[in-house]
């Protein structure tokens, strides 16, 4: 359950029951609430662009391996460029743990019911993160395939994770989700030959709700193809933030 954009507010079973005027007043909410989020996102977007960090916005279900990834990403480039993160998650500071570890800074927002990270606080957090010129900002939305990719936060793109455990519809399930997204890493390469997921029915289904959307296969854990994921982050790194 939301307590910000309202998904759950509603029991599914019984929607049917609510009138016309109970459905506008829902629409008139959600796009007033939409038009908030995306004032404060150009605001952070201008601030991102202005002091050239380059912003990642990672989305993706529970456990397809969000943290494991940025914790190798940063063992991998720290030393290239100065790299922050923000975590998001309902409750805890587990992954924010996990992220302290690696000796960079980092800020979790807990959402408490809401299923997703909103602007406004991320540009509370990046202030308070102090972050430097010329740097990465990875952002780890809580775990949905829903909410996250109605919510621009300011970010230069979203990054979905796809793990090969979760099978291979996800993207004509979720297409919302993968139809914002920029890049697809599946990942848990690794695991592929003791799971059922087919990569080309995959890849077949992502191209379908996004035909520009770019593809790396990789393992985190295994280190397998990990250095395309973290060329394209330098590459775009070292380009004018767009």
């Amino acid at each position: 359950m939301c307590g910000i954009c309202g998904c759950g507010q509603t029991d599914q079973k019984h929607s049917h029951h609510h009138d016309h005027a109970d459905t506008e007043r829902f629409i008139k909410v959600e796009q007033d609430l939409l038009s908030k989020n995306n004032n404060y996102a150009e605001q952070n977007r201008a601030y991102f662009k202005q002091h050239n960090i380059f912003t990642i916005n990672l989305v993706s279900s529970p456990g397809a391996g969000k943290t494991t990834l940025l914790v190798e990403t940063i063992k991998a480039l720290k030393e290239q460029f100065p790299i922050a993160v923000i975590e998001g998650d309902q409750q805890t500071e587990h992954d924010a743990n996990r992220i302290r570890t690696t000796g960079i800074p980092v800020i979790q927002i807990n959402t408490g019911r809401a299923c997703h990270l909103d602007a406004h606080g991320i540009g509370h957090a990046a202030m308070d993160l102090k972050l430097e010129s010329n740097s990465l900002l990875a952002i780890e939305n809580v775990g949905n395939l829903v909410c996250p990719s109605s919510f621009d936060l300011g970010e230069a793109h979203k990054v979905v994770i796809l793990s090969v455990t979760e099978g291979d519809d996800k993207p004509i399930k979720y297409p919302d989700m993968f139809h914002a997204a920029d890049l697809m890493l599946i990942n848990k390469m690794d695991l592929l030959p003791y799971v059922d997921f087919d990569i080309e029915r995959c890849i077949g289904y992502a191209k379908q709700v996004n035909p520009n959307i770019n593809i790396i296969q990789l393992s985190s854990t295994k280190s397998d193809n990990f250095e395309q994921w973290t060329d394209w982050l330098m590459k775009n790194i070292t380009q004018p933030y767009l």
